[in-house]
């Protein structure tokens, strides 16, 4: 038990200490009722003093204080938002997604989008993808999440909660009393109340983008060089992704029998799958079959039999026939994700001692079903003799604004001047139009009769429709692949008019001249067409006034010049190296 001097001393100890954190705990609940009004200061301070006996529950606290604004409103936050005015992949919070690239989607990269994660209480938008529906659609919810952890902010920091009292620190020797002198942890009652995360999407099957390719027995194979040029047969072909490569195999033409990757069934024999882990498979149809010589002849087979490879001699020559050479894959989807059909194009050929190691060549793309491929001008210069992509920009009076410039369906309409014709007669060719090929220099024209009956400003009208055509064109593609919704990276169209203004005459448009400058862009090796410049010049003529009774034949042009505008490349060097070095002073002492 000790002396009893020591007893009492540490009864004395007790009692201070018991006094301080009673203070304390009053100060606590004081500071605490100041932040809610609305509890009288007596009941709050009575229930911080009050003792609780052993062995009966705690009963959690209300909250006290209101909850902490959040600074970042996380309905409008998205983090995977990269590319401005373009849909991101799998960012299923990005505004400029639509009900199409849902369609493509696999999953949302980020499901939940959340503020600070330090306060108890915070708002969580919750997205996801709903597959059921045609099209899919993106679920949102904004919920209330709850922090389970017990360190978190639980009101609102306010400047005199600045300032706390240094905490004791505890250590071996005062842990058991802080122990004794705690009341325990208080969580809220609600935050006993799990949060989880329950996907909307079903899980439905479909391939999505970058899946590989199912068969009945594996997935196809796609061989491709991977660390070095040797072809690799356990590459995965993944869905919606085009490949073209070349890799070589190192063979023993007397084994080429036994060789699986030259024979024709090993691309041909697989079955893929409709849809990922499904009965249903798709054939693979074998559309043509060329077979190449040693002397690179080309021989196309009228049936698409299965044929084998097999090895022969020639004196000292050895050879093997019926070694596929390329593989071209086809393969035609819908938009459901699901493989329709699948054709395969073959390349076989014979094979000698000369030409081990050997070369092939694979290819893979896919095609959609129902749809029709987009022909370009060039990829991405322009190709001489084909048309000029070319549209407009809808104005601010449009009905509806769209984000792109609108063309027409027909390339060869896109931009067109009058087409000449036998009779010469402009109003006989009114709608007949030829379109304007890169790198033609083109001129038409026809005569139109005037009377003196015709309206000045009625003529104007048409002779302009002659000229201009039904719609003429705002933008065209700086180059032949050049997209539609890349609209800053089209050229506008310089219209220019010019006119001699005499009295009493009539100001009539008699020539269009256009005039596209372009130049050669990239590298010397393959330059590409890139246009730079286009300018409409109407060019507008006076004629007097025409008495009644009177006819008056004028001729009206249309001219297309192309401009080369090239800069003559330089040969560049790079500057000599100097050497930028400091002697010391002192350095040729004591000759200098």
């Amino acid at each position: 038990m000790g002396p009893p001097g020591l007893q009492v001393l540490l009864l004395v100890l007790l009692d201070c200490w018991a006094s301080v954190s009673a203070q304390a705990r009053a100060t606590l609940a004081v500071t605490t009722e100041a932040l809610n009004p609305t509890e009288p200061a007596s009941t709050t301070l009575r229930s911080a003093l009050s003792p609780r006996t052993p062995g009966s529950p705690r009963v959690p606290g209300p909250s006290s204080g209101p909850r902490p604004t959040p600074v970042t409103d996380v309905a409008a936050l998205c983090v995977c938002d990269l590319s401005p005015a373009q849909c991101d992949a799998n960012c299923c919070c990005d505004p400029d997604c639509s009900s199409m690239d849902f369609g493509i989607f696999s999953a949302c990269s980020i499901p939940v989008v959340t503020g600070d994660s330090q306060f108890c209480s915070q708002k969580a938008a919750i997205y996801s993808l709903n597959f059921t529906a045609h099209p899919p659609q993106r679920v949102f919810k904004l919920v209330d999440q709850i922090n389970p952890s017990i360190f978190c902010i639980h009101i609102t920091n306010y400047k005199p909660a600045l300032s706390f009292i240094n905490p004791e620190v505890p250590d071996e020797n005062n842990f058991d009393k802080l122990m004794a002198a705690s009341d325990g942890f208080s969580l809220n009652a609600e935050s006993d109340v799990s949060f989880t995360i329950e996907s909307d999407a079903p899980n439905t099957a479909k391939y999505e983008y970058g899946v590989q390719l199912q068969t009945s027995d594996s997935f196809l194979r796609f061989p491709s060089p991977l660390t070095s040029s040797l072809c690799t047969d356990n590459n995965p072909a993944a869905f919606l992704v085009n490949q073209a490569v070349r890799c070589t195999r190192r063979i023993n033409l007397e084994q080429c029998e036994e060789i699986e990757a030259l024979s024709m069934a090993y691309y041909s024999s697989p079955k893929i799958l409709r849809v990922p882990n499904s009965g249903t498979t798709v054939p693979i149809t074998v559309q043509s079959i060329v077979i190449q010589s040693l002397n690179k002849t080309l021989t196309r087979l009228e049936d698409t039999d299965v044929l084998k490879q097999a090895f022969a001699e020639a004196g000292a020559v050895k050879l093997c026939t019926n070694v596929v050479l390329e593989v071209k894959y086809s393969l035609t989807y819908t938009d459901a994700g699901e493989i329709t059909k699948a054709d395969l194009s073959l390349l076989l050929g014979t094979v000698s001692n000369a030409v081990v190691p050997l070369q092939q060549k694979f290819e893979i793309r896919f095609i959609q079903q129902n749809t029709k491929p987009v022909p370009l001008s060039g990829n991405p210069g322009y190709v001489v003799g084909l048309p000029l992509a070319a549209g407009f920009q809808p104005q601010k009076g449009y009905p509806f604004r769209l984000p792109g410039i609108i063309q027409t369906m027909n390339r060869y309409g896109q931009l067109t001047i009058l087409r000449s014709t036998a009779e010469q007669d402009c109003l006989a060719t009114e709608g007949i139009r030829t379109p304007v090929l890169f790198g033609y220099n083109m001129q038409s024209g026809c005569k139109l009769r005037l009377t003196g009956a015709a309206m000045c400003p009625l003529v104007v009208e048409t002779v302009k429709s002659l000229l201009k055509g039904q719609g003429f064109p705002d933008y065209v593609a700086p180059f032949g692949n050049s997209r539609a919704q890349d609209v800053l990276d089209w050229v506008p169209v310089h219209f220019v008019s010019q006119a001699s203004h005499v009295k009493n005459s009539c100001q009539l448009p008699v020539a269009l001249v256009i005039e596209v400058k372009w130049t050669k862009y990239g590298s010397l090796l393959n330059p590409q067409a890139k246009i730079v410049n286009v300018t409409a010049n109407l060019i507008s003529s006076s004629f007097p006034e025409t008495n009644s009774g009177s006819e008056r034949t004028i001729l009206i042009s249309t001219a297309v010049t192309f401009v080369d505008v090239s800069a003559p490349a330089e040969a560049g060097f790079r500057a000599r190296p100097t050497i930028n070095a400091k002697l010391p002073f002192n350095f040729f002492f004591p000759f200098v």
